[in-house]
Formats: structure tokens, C-alpha cells, sequence
């Protein structure tokens, strides 16, 4: 233990405990030394939080900390975390982030200002198991990269229980309470700030008209007796705020208006306790409950846009009909959604939501998809077909092999995805934030230049003047201008099946000047069949076929789907995957490549075959051994219903339009010529198309990929903007900047433009709140704004721009 946490025992009470603020039973009190004084602790469990804190050499955090702490019960410091490490349970949380990392979401209580995402922040860094650490202050939710081989989950959960944080799973049902108990005291604080309101405005109407003497010093105090709990509950969010942005040497909006209502109330206080001059305290609580309602209204439209894709333990049922063999019957039971398990069997009767990925080995239905494509005509759904969890089964029962269950189903990762992208800052917000702060630091300037002219031109006229230059020109309008826009046009494209998973997609897509596509599974539909098979050896077609189909079997690629059917008894050992070019791995003892006529050739012994394509228009893989080359196989793939009306969009919009395939075939120039694609590339490998997308952003391009998300990582990782194709890849592991959930390629000339009217209502949001600004400051500062008035004008301009934000959900 280090001397500055040394404990002690001692008789002062006097004053509560120092971490959470809650009286000190009688007796001894728990006592640690912080930056050189004892203090007083209630229990041992605070006390073992504090010395925790301070040990850690972090006793900055009780300086910066607005508010106390918790209270940290023993119970919850000695809890047994060792459960969070049961796969089991992590499935609910915890999700794979490379090859060595796994991310924990976690919902933390105690959060309670700024410096406690500081104090969890730098505690958690010192472990080196920790990749990142992200804490939103906001939604208390706590985002964790860490090294399972380095540390248990169970450690990091203990050790943030010791510094006063308890942590728990960022599920569903946890984040819709937390929504709903920030919901509940928002609405609280504003019917306070309501009823303050009216109650001070028609007490107001005595004051103003005729009450005298007396009855004036009675209304008076009425009146102050009604703003006061609208000042010190309702308007206690701004002035925590206010004064956690100047502890951090920050300027916010909440400090001119943390000014303006506590100057005008105690302004007003003291003309009523002195019986001089005016009050307003009808103004402040106008100003309070406006000011209450804008961000009320912005709260609500935030929860909404972040549960948009957040409802999953609401779609989800809480049972699945899992059919199990007993012997020569097959038992059906209803088992707990947690107990399922990939590879089980499923039962989903008609008007049922699927409960797992899966999919159908029997049966035939309509899906409706509409959480997933937006799209509300049902989909028919045969043996074969894949199923998403949370889509409903409309018409007749289906029997699904289950593929993924929890966190892994797709719309699990489209939530994940969902929520990455609210979390990031875009640059135009960020510019924001500066903008109103400076504009911050400037209105006070102004302000007291304002108080100054008054005060030697007519004193009783000095503070009013420029309570209300304060009010109407806080710049609660500029700050919203942007994130209001941004939020509103990622609920919209979400819906149609756009999914952004990274904050600066929307502002990049303004910019964009040049569109790469993929070819297969991208412009194509991806579902390729074998068209032909031209045998080369002794080998028959079927032995070929079964073959090729035990090499592929483990691959996700549209080409490997195309030997599905020729599955057989074979196995193939000692696979190894080369991108973009094949496969290769042992059957019966053999080795074999299946892939590029280049990449099959190499292992051949005899010398190069001829690798010269039996025609020019299907898509031709080569199958060999170190015998020779086997057999050719013909796939030829459907050209997506939407990507010629897309391509034309984005053409007439001036946009370049490239093809970059690694298709080695002539199917790549018959596809090009088809959709009047110019600028096409056949038999690009990953780096060749890195290469390419490098060229064209130096020739001043801004690109935008679109691929399978997979095969395309390296190119994708390039590209100004990426997007990749849902059906197509893997949403867990996808690192592209946004999803297209459905296959309409016609949302990508449709996302532009709607990120183009982003642009033009936030560069109106912009002129708006400047212009106002422009106009109200010379109004006010000449004394022709009176502070009730200006409440109601500052209140306005920001509902104006968060209604022309909400113009952009349409």
C-alpha cells in the first residue's frame, strides 16, 4: 500500500463521506489520505474504492468529478465476475475483433460526469491487456478491445469495480432501461420547468398590470417561490455542465446559458428581497422549459435513431421449437432462445419470428424481411434458402438447420455496426463544437462590452440589456445545425437498407468523384452455377465435380456455392486459401488446386498446360494435381435486376464509373459492355486493385468501392468510402465504412444524393443560425429585446433547425 492511501481510523464525522457523499455512521469512520488530507469515508466499501483511485495515482479524478460517486457496497467489489468468462454467457456481449482481440459492450453504473470516463479511461489503460478503451458519458456505455490471453473479462470487470463502476452486459433490454429511466427524468425536469412556467407568467400578469405595494412584494415573492425549483432541478443539467466544461478549460453552450438563468435568478432574488428594480422570473423559467423542450425533442429523436436497429430483444421470441430424434421419433419442445445452439434443428410455424440464422431443409414460405431490407413484400422462401433471425415466416411451417444464434446473427452486426457509427464524431460535428465554442468565448466578450456601455449610459437598464444579448444569442441553433442533419439522414438511409457504420461516410460521400465495382456478387447476383464441364484426363465428370466440391466446401465465396450440390463423401485436408486466385488442399491423399488457370498450373509437374480459355464468355476455373490439369468448369452468374438503372445515376451525375474484377474470363468485358461500363479490368488480383484505386486518388479522384467485403478487404481498406454487399459477406467481421443490407444497387446513387441534401440543410442549418445571430445581437444590445422575449427567440431558431434537420427522414 503506498503512503498516500494509508488508512486510518478516527472520531470525525463532521462532514458525509468524501466518495459518495452519504452521512458518516456514528463511530469510527474509514479514513484515506487523498492529495495530502484525510478523508472521511462512510463504509469499506468506498474506502477500498478510494484507496483503489488513489493507489492508481489518479486522485485527480475527486478535483475534476462534478458530482459524488455511488455508494460502493462490499458486495459488489467481492462479487464473483468469474461468470463473465463462461462463453456462454459472453455470447450475449462479447464479439471476435481480429485474429487476437475480442470487444466486451458494457453498460457501467456511477457514471456521472466527464471525469469519471477520464478516471475509467486511465485506469483501464494501465492494463496491457487493453487494446482501446471508449467511454460515452451519455449512454454509459463502456466499449473494451482487449486481449483474452493477456486477461479474463472477469479481471477487467473487478477491476473496474474497484474504482466505483459496477460493470454489466450492453444488452438490449439493459440499454431500452436505461433510455427509458433518462426518458423518464427528462420529461420530469420539464413538466417542472411546464408548471414553473405558467405559474410564474400568471403571476407576472399581476406585477405587470396594476398590483401595488403589498400585493406587488407578495406576487413577488409567489413568484420566485415557483421559478425556484424550475432553476435549481430543471436547469441543473446546464449548470453541471457548465461547470464540467470550465473545470476542463472547455467553453460549451451550457455556460451563457448557465449565466443567463442564474444571473437573471439571482438578479431577481435580490430585487424582491430588497424590494427594488424588476424581476423576470417569469423569463427564466421560460427560457428553462424551452431550452428543456428543444433538447427534449433532440433526445428523443437521438433515442429513436439509435433504437432503430436496437429493438433486437423486442424482435426476437424468447423460445425456440427445437426438434430433437429419439430413436425412430422426432420430439418437438420448446426450449429458452439462449439454449440454441448451431446445428440444431428448428420448427417456425407461420406468423413466427425466426429465432436464429439458419437455413430451411423443409418447407416452402413467404419472409417478410422488411427489418432488413425496408423492403414490406414477402420474399418466397424454399429448402435451401437462407433465414434471418427477427424476419418473420408468413405463410406455412418451415423446418431451419440452424447457422448462427445471439451476438453472431446478422442482425446482431448490423446493430453492432449501427451503434460504431453513432458513436463516431464525423469532422463536419467536430467543426461544429469548435465553431460554437469560439463563438462562445466571443459572446461573452460581447457581453461585457454590452454591460459596460449601458452601465455609463443608463445603469438600470446595464444588466437586463444584456441578460437578454446572452439568451438570444446562445448558439444553440449552430450547435445543433449539424448533428440533427447527420442524425436524420442515417435514420433515413438505414431504413431503405443503406447501413452506415462509420461517421464520416455521409460528408465523404458528397465528394465522391469515381465508383469501383466488384464484379461477382456485387454487380452479378453472386449465385453462380456450373454451366459446363470440359474433362481433360481419364477423370469422369462426376469424379471432377466431387472433387472440386470438397475443396470449395469450406469456402463462403459465390464460386464455391456453385459446387454445393456435388458435395459427396469426399473430404479435402490441409486447405489453403489464396485470395483471389484459388484453393488447395488434399483428397484421397492427392493434392489438388482448384482456381486461375495460373494459380492451378504451378503445382502441375509435367511443365505449363495450355491455359488458353475454351471461350470468352463464361467464367472458367481450372482443377489440377501434380499429374496435370483435370478438368475445366464453366460458371456463369445473372447480372443484378438494378445495376444498369444505378449505373446510369451515378453516371448522370458525373460520376467515373470502373469495373475491377478478378475474373480472368471474357465474361468481365461482356458485362462491362452490357452496362456500358468503359474502364473495366479482368484477372486483378487484391494488390493489382489496391494499386488502381491508389492511381485514380491520385489523379484527384474520391472513390467509393463497393465489393463482397470480404475477398475486397485490402481495396476496400483504400477507398474513401466502402461499402459491401450484405449478402455477400460476413457482417461480424466486416470492416467496410457501410453495409448495403439488400442487393438494390440503386441505393448507392440514392445515398449520394441524399448525403448531397445532407450538405445543402446543414449548410442552411449554418446561414440560419448565423443570420440570426446577426440580426438578434445589435437587436438586443440596443435594448430592443426584452429576455422574455429573447428565451422564446433562442428557443425557436433551435426548433427551426432540428425541424428542417427532420426534413431529410422523409
Amino acid at each position: 500500500m503506498s503512503s498516500s492511501s494509508a488508512i486510518y481510523r478516527s472520531d470525525s464525522t463532521k462532514a458525509g463521506c468524501f466518495h459518495c457523499g452519504l452521512p458518516i455512521p456514528s463511530g469510527d469512520p474509514y479514513l484515506v489520505t487523498i492529495n495530502g488530507k484525510t478523508e472521511s469515508m462512510c463504509c469499506p466499501g468506498c474506502q477500498a474504492v478510494a484507496m483503489a483511485i488513489v493507489d492508481g495515482g489518479l486522485e485527480n479524478f475527486y478535483t475534476y468529478r462534478t458530482e459524488s460517486n455511488g455508494r460502493s457496497e462490499l458486495q459488489a467489489l467481492n462479487s464473483d465476475w468469474k461468470i463473465y468468462d463462461l462463453p456462454e454467457v459472453q455470447s450475449e456481449f462479447v464479439t471476435d475483433f481480429d485474429a487476437e482481440h475480442r470487444q466486451a459492450n458494457l453498460l457501467l453504473e456511477g457514471i456521472s460526469c466527464a471525469a469519471c470516463s477520464w478516471l475509467i479511461e486511465t485506469h483501464l489503460q494501465k492494463n496491457p491487456a487493453i487494446k482501446t478503451i471508449s467511454v460515452n458519458v451519455s449512454t454509459h456505455r463502456c466499449t473494451i478491445v482487449w486481449s483474452p490471453a493477456q486477461s479474463s473479462l472477469s479481471d477487467i470487470f473487478k477491476s473496474l469495480a474497484q474504482i466505483g463502476y459496477k460493470p454489466r452486459p450492453a444488452t438490449d433490454d439493459q440499454q431500452q432501461e436505461f433510455f427509458k429511466k433518462e426518458n423518464r427524468i427528462a420529461l420530469f425536469r420539464l413538466g417542472v420547468a411546464g408548471f414553473g412556467m405558467m405559474q410564474a407568467m400568471m403571476v407576472a400578469v399581476g406585477i405587470y398590470f396594476g398590483a401595488t405595494d403589498t400585493w406587488l412584494d407578495f406576487l413577488r415573492w409567489l413568484s420566485m417561490l415557483v421559478a425556484t425549483p424550475v432553476v435549481f432541478f430543471s436547469a441543473s443539467p446546464f449548470f453541471k455542465a457548465a461547470w464540467r466544461s470550465l473545470k476542463s478549460k472547455q467553453l460549451t453552450m451550457d455556460v451563457p446559458v448557465s449565466l443567463a438563468i442564474g444571473l437573471a435568478y439571482l438578479a431577481s432574488a435580490w430585487a424582491t428581497v430588497t424590494s427594488s428594480g424588476e424581476v423576470y422570473f417569469e423569463s427564466v423559467s421560460m427560457f428553462a422549459f424551452f431550452l428543456l423542450l428543444g433538447r427534449y425533442i433532440e433526445q428523443r429523436a437521438r433515442h429513436r435513431n439509435r433504437l432503430a436497429f436496437g429493438n433486437l430483444a423486442q424482435l426476437m421470441p424468447l423460445t425456440a421449437c427445437c426438434i430433437s430424434s429419439s430413436g425412430t421419433e422426432e420430439i418437438a419442445e420448446n426450449i429458452p432462445l439462449k439454449m440454441l445452439s448451431v446445428n440444431d434443428l428448428v420448427l417456425v410455424k407461420a406468423g413466427d419470428t425466426f429465432p436464429c440464422d439458419g437455413v430451411i431443409e423443409s418447407g416452402e414460405s413467404e419472409v417478410v424481411e422488411a427489418l432488413i431490407t425496408g423492403e414490406s413484400i414477402p420474399v418466397i422462401k424454399t429448402v435451401g434458402d437462407k433465414v434471418i433471425a427477427g424476419t418473420l415466416n408468413g405463410r406455412s411451417q418451415l423446418r431451419v438447420r440452424v447457422t448462427a444464434t445471439g451476438s453472431a446473427t446478422q442482425i446482431s452486426a448490423i446493430e453492432r455496426l449501427a451503434v460504431q457509427a453513432a458513436d463516431e464524431k464525423p469532422k463536419q460535428v467536430v467543426m461544429a463544437d469548435k465553431i460554437a465554442r469560439f463563438f462562445v468565448g466571443r459572446l461573452l466578450v460581447v457581453c461585457a462590452g454590452v454591460f459596460l456601455f449601458w452601465w455609463f449610459k443608463d445603469p438600470s437598464r446595464a444588466f437586463w440589456i444584456t441578460l437578454s444579448v446572452l439568451v438570444v444569442t446562445c448558439p444553440c441553433a449552430l450547435a445543433l445545425a449539424m448533428p440533427a442533419a447527420l442524425s436524420a439522414a442515417t435514420a433515413n438511409l438505414r431504413q431503405r437498407g443503406f447501413l452506415i457504420a462509420r461517421g464520416h461516410v455521409i460528408e465523404t460521400l458528397t465528394k465522391i468523384t469515381r465508383v469501383i465495382f466488384d464484379k461477382t456478387g456485387t454487380l452479378t447476383q453472386g449465385h453462380l452455377s456450373v454451366k459446363d464441364v470440359i474433362v481433360l484426363t481419364e477423370t469422369t465428370r462426376d469424379q471432377a465435380l466431387n472433387i472440386a466440391a470438397a475443396l470449395e466446401a469450406n469456402s463462403h465465396h459465390p464460386i464455391a456455392q456453385a459446387f454445393v450440390q456435388w458435395q459427396s463423401e469426399l473430404t479435402a485436408a490441409d486447405l489453403k486459401q489464396s485470395i483471389a486466385s484459388g484453393v488447395e488442399g488434399v483428397v484421397n491423399r492427392e493434392v489438388y488446386r482448384i482456381g486461375t488457370p495460373e494459380f492451378a498450373a504451378e503445382i502441375i509437374d509435367a511443365g505449363t498446360p495450355d491455359l488458353n480459355l475454351p471461350d470468352q464468355t463464361k467464367l472458367w476455373v481450372l482443377l489440377s494435381s501434380p499429374r496435370g490439369a483435370i478438368a475445366w468448369f464453366g460458371l456463369e452468374d445473372e447480372v443484378r435486376p438494378q445495376a444498369s438503372q444505378a449505373i446510369d445515376a451515378l453516371r448522370k451525375m458525373g460520376i467515373k464509373i470502373e469495373l475491377l474484377s478478378g475474373d480472368q474470363s471474357g465474361a468481365v468485358a461482356q458485362l462491362a459492355n452490357h452496362l456500358g461500363i468503359q474502364d473495366f479490368t479482368a484477372g486483378a488480383k487484391p494488390d493489382d486493385k489496391l494499386s488502381q484505386l491508389n492511381m485514380a486518388q491520385l489523379a484527384g479522384d474520391k472513390v467509393l468501392m463497393i465489393g463482397d467485403g470480404i475477398n475486397d478487404v485490402p481495396v476496400l481498406a483504400g477507398a474513401d468510402v466502402s461499402v459491401a454487399m450484405a449478402s455477400a459477406s460476413d457482417l461480424a467481421q466486416t470492416r467496410a465504412d457501410a453495409v448495403l443490407l439488400h442487393n438494390q444497387l440503386i441505393l448507392l446513387p440514392q445515398a449520394i444524393e441524399i448525403a448531397q441534401r445532407t450538405h445543402k440543410i446543414i449548410k442552411q442549418n449554418l446561414l440560419f443560425s448565423l443570420a440570426y445571430n446577426l440580426v438578434a445581437l445589435p437587436l438586443a444590445a440596443t435594448g430592443h429585446v426584452a429576455p422574455w422575449a429573447a428565451a422564446i427567440g433562442m428557443t425557436m431558431s433551435s426548433l427551426i433547425v432540428v425541424l428542417n434537420a427532420l426534413r431529410l427522414s422523409k
